[in-house]
């Protein structure tokens, strides 16, 4: 089926207090695996690559190429959307290349320059037809959760998304990037009071960090795009060392790395219900 923008995935997730899945690729597999997840599941989800793994695979193009092939061959809606672009320059590579939206991630930059910025992408990426989601406060890396001063405040959100013209807006409300335990502790007060104030959807980024039940309260609260990259990761991970553990004599990568992504395949079309993501019209 075509592809879908992001905007008429997650817009319609808000108003139904659902929660949209954006789970991240790092090769073929992964955008195979998210797919096959949301087919089973019978919703939509939203393919993210980010600055990072383009970085890993040397160009966007070949990897982007081949996330919107996979996209476009799906029986349920897909968006391909690119992650933490920290560069103009790339955000706008994505958009030529046919990607239906763009985080830019100007958060490490202080207030007024992250406004000048992220408006300068929007503008472009809006006359290009495609969706912007930018980051406000800062969700931390891989030194555990981020200390309360570095969350998002619910009027300089509003204030942002104003100035600026963004479509979604990611919050710092007590995550972190990259966790490998799932035991964050979301301030589930301060996401009612951004989803009160802000009027753009609310993007959680660091979800792999969040348990079940909080990343059910978090949508009740809420939140609507869920990044998901690391937890996906680690199933990925467990099943090749299984596959490999099992079969030393194993070389035959298809073996191993489709191990991997029959499990991702698994975990993604349990985690869309636990989002209690909205069912395709497809």
């Amino acid at each position: 089926m075509p592809l879908t923008g992001t905007g008429a995935i997650v817009t319609p997730a808000v108003s139904a207090a659902r929660g949209v899945g954006a789970f991240n690729v790092i090769q073929l597999e992964h955008a195979q695996a998210i797919v096959a997840g949301a087919e089973a599941a019978g919703s939509p989800v939203v393919l993210q690559l980010s600055e990072n793994a383009v970085r890993y695979h040397g160009a966007l193009a070949p990897v982007g190429s081949a996330v919107l092939a996979v996209a476009r061959a799906a029986e349920v809606p897909v968006a391909v959307h690119l992650d933490h672009a920290t560069r103009p320059e790339l955000a706008y590579e994505a958009v030529e290349l046919g990607f239906s939206s763009v985080m830019f991630d100007a958060s490490a930059l202080d207030y007024e320059e992250n406004v000048r910025t992220t408006a300068e992408v929007v503008a472009h990426c809006h006359a290009a037809g495609a969706w912007v989601e930018a980051e406000l406060g800062k969700v931390g890396g891989k030194d555990g959760v981020h200390a309360p001063g570095v969350r998002t405040d619910p009027g300089e959100a509003a204030a942002f998304v104003t100035a600026t013209g963004v479509d979604a807006l990611a919050v710092a409300v007590g995550t972190s990037h990259a966790m490998l335990t799932r035991d964050a502790a979301l301030d589930f007060e301060l996401i009612a009071a951004l989803r009160k104030a802000v009027p753009v959807p609310l993007v959680l980024h660091g979800s792999s960090g969040v348990g079940d039940e909080h990343l059910s309260r978090a949508i009740e609260h809420g939140m609507t795009k869920v990044n998901i990259a690391t937890h996906l990761n680690k199933v990925f991970t467990t099943a090749v060392r299984r596959a490999l553990a099992e079969n030393a004599e194993l070389v035959d990568t298809r073996r191993y790395l489709g191990a991997g992504r029959t499990a991702v395949a698994g975990e993604v079309t349990r985690l869309l219900g636990v989002l209690k993501a909205v069912p395709s019209t497809a």
